[in-house]
């Protein structure tokens, strides 16, 4: 059997036994860095991940939030990532754990890589899939290119385009009613649904904690979720 087959392959590496484990791509959140991730990573590496089958790009302007969105440089680094990941994973399939803007920027690669098929578990912390009344409604008081038809204004052409598109296997979204990011405005929901939601997904979590708190607080729930 091919390698990417064996599923519970086991590998003897130094003297200890790593069954074989879907490689993670971690997606940082508008203008993070990949040390927001730091969590969750040690986590994966106490729970015998080794480093070199998680994934973490490093993409977007960090000096100028506003003027990220999902078209352009911002897509290669989380492209290249998502296709490395899934050719090196020894079981063929990867998990993809993202934050805010992270959610909508991976799931928009899966889509157009069409690699959903290879995807176990998409989990997505605090996203905006609905989209941000802070940005207004397309093509209204749209003032940055975050906010813009690439971007997360309510019923932008990229959030339409991406609406009801297959992900993975099984899907989660991990929010909060007091996100101070995708709540800014008092409101969460967008067409009585938190923003946060992901169609067509398995479960949803919901946690008083902040935007940021959301990713660096709930590494064990992630872990729990891919595993």
């Amino acid at each position: 059997m091919k390698l990417n087959l064996l599923i519970y392959l086991t590998l003897v590496i130094s003297g200890h036994v790593f069954a074989c484990k879907d490689s993670v791509v971690l997606v940082h959140g508008n203008s993070a860095s990949i040390d927001s991730w730091d969590n969750t990573y040690q986590l994966l590496l106490e729970n015998n991940y080794s480093s070199d089958d998680i994934y973490r790009p490093d993409w977007g302007s960090k000096t100028c939030a506003a003027c990220n969105d999902h078209s352009g440089s911002e897509e290669v680094p989380v492209k290249e990532a998502i296709t490395a990941a899934i050719a090196n994973s020894c079981s063929g399939k990867i998990d993809v754990i993202t934050h805010s803007m992270g959610g909508t920027l991976a799931a928009q690669q899966i889509v157009q890589l069409n690699v959903a098929a290879s995807i176990d578990t998409f989990v997505g912390i605090a996203g905006a899939f609905r989209g941000l009344w802070s940005c207004g409604v397309y093509p209204f008081n749209v003032w940055s290119s975050t906010c813009g038809a690439s971007g997360l204004s309510v019923q932008s052409p990229f959030l339409q385009a991406l609406d009801g598109q297959v992900l993975a296997d099984k899907v989660y979204s991990i929010k909060s009613n007091i996100d101070q990011v995708v709540c800014a405005t008092g409101v969460c929901s967008v067409s009585g649904l938190h923003t946060s939601r992901i169609w067509s997904e398995d479960n949803s979590f919901t946690y008083v904690l902040g935007h940021f708190g959301l990713q660096s607080d709930t590494a064990a729930l992630q872990l729990s979720l891919i595993q």
